[in-house]
């Protein structure tokens, strides 16, 4: 069979999962930054793929070294980490034409001693996750920013009616329902100078904001409307993409044990539950940047 007859498609290779922390030591009050970084090559790697020609393969131990190397002189960000990492690499090997960096950043806050944060002493935060991913594809740089594993509900203020009914329809209508969701966002930024610690801290107060004001009438509603507050106060983001599971709580039965249940007593089911994602964009923005391929899932 020819040599020929198959060719080499999409491809991209690095180290995954870097665990890094960085502890900052300039002053008494040290700061800690924990981070979980993938470094991903792409260009002309066929001879590696083809004929296991090496010659232009950047080692996945190097990449990884290059990750600690590079937090010697700090983090900062997640996104500026990960600009310097890829502006590196696009720039210290010609045939590296771009490629996908990626960092999770896991929270620590200080143990509260005699009523203030100590000092050197931390506590891992909840189940939320930062999350940053760089693209560069021929010397466009994109960057996407966002968070997973954001757990919120609204005990109140939260109604689902008026949906089509068939046989198998045994949801009842409701005006009172507790909403519960797991959030995971991302959003796409159009330029690449911006202050990312602030923008990410206002966005996550948008994202906060527009769930608990919003009146839902369905899940998809407010995840609308929380994508639509986050783009009207970053005119430097684009796009917002948000999947949010729709954690059932049943209200428990009572009745058998002679008690009454005011919406008080609830069950919280893990699964099934419903999942509702979509994208929120400014219009006339790119509804397929090619920022999200290789994206895992919807965001």
């Amino acid at each position: 069979m020819p040599d020929r007859a198959f060719v080499l498609g999409a491809n991209q290779y690095g180290k995954a999962e870097v665990r890094l922390v960085r502890i900052d030591r300039e002053t008494p009050r040290h700061e800690i930054t924990d981070l979980n970084v993938t470094s991903q090559l792409r260009g002309d790697f066929e001879a590696a793929h083809v004929h296991g020609d090496n010659a232009r393969t950047v080692a996945t131990d190097t990449q990884k070294n290059t990750v600690y190397a590079f937090a010697r002189d700090g983090v900062g960000s997640p996104e500026a980490f990960l600009l310097r990492l890829g502006r590196h690499f696009t720039g210290r090997f010609p045939w590296v034409t771009g490629g996908r960096w990626e960092a999770e950043q896991f929270t620590w806050t200080r143990i509260p001693v005699g009523g203030e944060g100590h000092p050197h002493s931390f506590v891992r935060g909840g189940t939320e996750t930062r999350a940053a991913v760089l693209t560069i594809d021929q010397g466009d740089e994109t960057v996407i920013s966002g968070l997973h594993d954001l757990a919120l509900l609204k005990s109140t203020g939260s109604e689902f009616h008026g949906f089509p009914r068939d046989r198998f329809t045994t949801l009842a209508d409701t005006t009172e329902r507790v909403l519960a969701t797991r959030v995971r966002a991302r959003w796409r930024y159009n330029r690449v100078d911006v202050d990312f610690d602030r923008a990410y801290a206002d966005v996550r107060r948008l994202l906060l904001e527009a769930f608990a004001q919003t009146h839902s009438l369905g899940l998809q509603q407010t995840l609308f409307e929380m994508g639509r507050h986050a783009l009207a106060g970053h005119p430097e983001i684009d796009e917002v993409r948000l999947s949010m599971p729709n954690l059932h709580h049943f209200a428990v039965d009572l009745t058998p044990f002679g008690l009454d249940n005011p919406g008080e007593v609830f069950f919280p089911a893990d699964r099934p539950y419903g999942l509702i994602e979509a994208a929120v964009l400014r219009d006339g923005a790119d509804a397929d940047h090619p920022a999200w391929r290789g994206m895992a899932g919807f965001c």
